[in-house]
């Protein structure tokens, strides 16, 4: 699974990197955050008669069909079902988006009640770049969201401490991402796969990051573990 990223890169950044145009409602917005959690807003680019645009997003997709503006759950969409889900089948054809984030956040079990944060980024040092989808969705009221959710594979040689990650794109692999034109299920599940191992590294950090009112670069720290649990920074 999915549940909690850092975003602090410059959006500009992020859009030059994605080969995109910047909403100018999300600059308005924008602030950087080293604890986003699922309701919070994430960042997303989008691909229309051949043009890119990185906008925000509500993290945990409402399909259009939803009565309301909430559903359960679906802040992850799994890989081995995106395509026949029912909350998921329509925006896997039609809404497919790169979620750009700079970590993300995932707890080893220590026992029944003790978990331990490490932080996932990339090795090279350039933002991480997930596979999502998004919809749109609009109430009797004329409320409007623009939702999103994250994708998820099951955990490669990069993830020592889930079953699950979240699904990371290659550059070579963004056109065809976003290509509204690509319908075939079997070429867009192709790219549904755990990373190569390398791609990926971690260290362990505060236990503080557990807490959604916490945020500050210090949650992206390093912290030293009591014990060998063999799962110290790569």
């Amino acid at each position: 699974m999915c549940g909690r990223i850092a975003l602090y890169d410059d959006p500009d950044h992020l859009a030059r990197l994605l080969h995109a145009g910047v909403d100018p409602e999300l600059l308005s917005d924008w602030k950087p955050a080293w604890n986003v959690a699922p309701t919070d807003s994430l960042l997303g680019v989008s691909e229309r008669h051949g043009e890119r645009t990185l906008r925000a997003y509500s993290w945990g997709l409402v399909p259009g069909w939803s009565k309301t503006a909430q559903m359960k759950g679906t802040f992850n969409a799994r890989a081995e079902s995106v395509a026949t889900k029912p909350a998921f089948r329509t925006a896997f054809r039609k809404g497919r988006i790169l979620v750009p984030v700079d970590a993300f956040y995932e707890w080893s079990k220590l026992g029944p009640k003790e978990k331990q944060p490490y932080a996932f980024r990339r090795a090279d040092g350039d933002p991480i770049v997930f596979a999502g989808l998004r919809e749109w969705w609009r109430g009797h009221d004329g409320t409007e969201l623009n939702s999103a959710t994250i994708i998820t594979t099951e955990a490669g040689p990069d993830m020592p401490i889930h079953n699950r990650q979240p699904v990371v794109l290659e550059p070579d692999n963004w056109e065809r991402w976003l290509d509204p034109t690509v319908s075939d299920p079997e070429r867009l599940m192709a790219l549904l796969v755990p990373t190569v191992e390398g791609t990926l590294v971690h260290h362990a950090v505060d236990r503080a990051v557990g807490n959604v009112r916490n945020d500050g670069p210090e949650l992206m720290e390093a912290v030293a573990l009591q014990g060998d649990l063999g799962l110290n920074s790569q």
